[in-house]
């Protein structure tokens, strides 16, 4: 895929396209570094399959991260035409994985709790 080359002036006045892609590196930050306590106490703690569920949110983490920044260059074109640049895919699926890893977060303090 050849990278767009980014404009050098900015679509909206109010930086929506940037404040969204930095919306989604955040979430994809906060998700790996809950990965990696979660890897890590649960290995330590708790057992050793759970702990690889902390690894699998490290890695879709650094998935999310990594698509975060291929499609802030693909925003350009639809926003510039006028077209909508909405992802209902996306939001969809990182909202199924923050409930699947919120609930199992709540699992793994209940066992830490239940001790």
């Amino acid at each position: 895929m050849a990278r767009q080359d980014r404009p050098s002036q900015v679509f909206d006045a109010g930086l929506q396209q940037e404040r969204t892609a930095l919306a989604w590196e955040r979430t994809a930050i906060a998700s790996m570094v809950a990965g990696v306590l979660l890897a890590r106490y649960s290995a330590q703690e708790l057992h050793v399959a759970v702990a690889a569920i902390g690894i699998l949110q490290v890695v879709l983490g650094a998935v999310l991260l990594i698509w975060t920044g291929m499609h802030y260059d693909d925003l350009h074109g639809p926003l510039r035409s006028g077209e909508s640049p909405v992802h209902p895919l996306a939001a969809r699926v990182v909202g199924l994985a923050t409930v699947c890893f919120s609930g199992l977060a709540l699992i793994v303090a209940f066992a830490i709790a239940l001790r």
